[in-house]
């Protein structure tokens, strides 16, 4: 099955400042027991296996112990309401690694799967600002990290990270944040973030 998707990527966790795991490779531990992350993906162009699939969202949340290269992660996925049952059974296919691409180099880590459910997600870029709303229980809205050295420059990267939305990173700090769903319940204001254009093909 040949499919292709870019977009715009959000990601907010409970690490301080910039999360380790993303940065390091995933080498590096998380700075606390376990990590509790959203990952946001709108997809702004995309089709899969001759089904056109843009202007769709995709949200995965993760719970996983400090050292995320060790496994057992716990996730869930969130998707977008407007997708025909085509559209979400295509898209399932790639958000959860069974039909090839990033994803599936993690899913030897997963270690539970908590569901998905069907929801409404409002995802919007706007500048340096990114937000995400999923129904009414979750909602996080970041901002890119800027130097004050060059306030209207360009932000500063992350590179080679093998992070799965994108090699390059641009970090960011969680405006606000609030998550509870699909059995997971955490709040990461002020905490990591990340965004970044992606552009998956496989």
């Amino acid at each position: 099955m040949a499919w292709r998707l870019e977009g715009t990527y959000i990601e907010n966790c409970n690490c301080d400042v910039v999360c380790p795991c993303g940065a390091s490779g995933f080498a590096a531990p998380a700075d606390y027991d376990r990590c509790y992350a959203l990952l946001a993906w709108h997809i702004d162009s995309g089709e899969v296996d001759g089904t056109d699939v843009s202007d769709r969202s995709v949200v995965l949340l993760l719970d996983s112990p400090r050292q995320m290269s060790e496994g057992n992660w716990r996730v869930g996925m969130f998707m977008d309401e407007r997708a025909s049952e085509e559209q979400a059974e295509k898209l399932a296919g790639i958000f959860s690694g069974q039909s090839g691409g990033p994803v599936a180099n993690l899913v030897p880590l997963i270690g539970e799967d908590l569901g998905m459910e069907v929801a409404s997600i409002e995802h919007v870029d706007d500048g340096r600002r990114h937000r995400v709303k999923v129904g009414d229980d979750v909602e996080v809205e970041i901002e890119d990290l800027v130097s004050p050295f060059d306030p209207d420059g360009p932000p500063p990267k992350l590179t080679e990270t093998k992070h799965p939305a994108n090699s390059s990173l641009i970090p960011a700090r969680a405006l606000s944040s609030r998550v509870r769903g699909l059995g997971l319940d955490f709040a990461a204001e002020d905490k990591s973030g990340f965004s970044t254009p992606f552009s998956w093909a496989s």
